[in-house]
């Protein structure tokens, strides 16, 4: 298959913080920012994938700095490399008071998802190649968390 760029299946949210999604500190719930990248990951890797994805597993999330009813969360997703049917999704999420245009980083996660056909069998997806300096990051850090990964799963299997 042929490789395409990572621009291509990036995949941006905007999302406004309500007072049902805090917690009793006025801070959104974690599991709420978790549904969002779940889902913007999935947008994502079926954009790449050019049809039905899976999560395989949230391999990873930083929560950074809290977000507060009447922010707004702009989450954003890129496919940060690929495998033969997996798919390492880069989601950062952003959050803006509207009123101070103060802005910062609330978290940053790493997702992998797997394409899958019309039986729920993997299939092969294509690589991918970055454009821009952050995305060259991204791509060239993919081994060393992919090989963590890997032993994180081999450390598991001898539980």
């Amino acid at each position: 298959m042929e490789a395409i760029s990572m621009n291509v299946a990036r995949t941006i949210q905007t999302h406004l913080v309500l007072p049902p999604d805090t917690n009793h500190h006025g801070s959104i719930f974690g599991g709420k920012v978790l549904a969002y990248i779940d889902e913007i990951a999935g947008i994502a890797s079926m954009k790449h994938a050019h049809g039905n994805t899976v999560t395989a597993s949230i391999d990873s999330v930083d929560f950074i700095s809290p977000a507060y009813a009447g922010d707004v969360l702009e989450l954003e997703a890129v496919v940060a490399s690929t495998g033969r049917t997996s798919m390492e999704i880069y989601v950062r999420v952003q959050a803006t008071n509207l009123i101070t245009g103060t802005s910062c980083l609330t978290t940053e996660s790493f997702v992998t998802m797997v394409a899958i056909d019309e039986d729920g069998h993997p299939r092969e997806v294509a690589p991918v190649y970055p454009e821009t300096e952050a995305d060259t990051l991204l791509f060239r850090t993919a081994p060393e968390r992919r090989a963590h990964r890997s032993a994180k799963r081999a450390l598991q299997s001898h539980k």
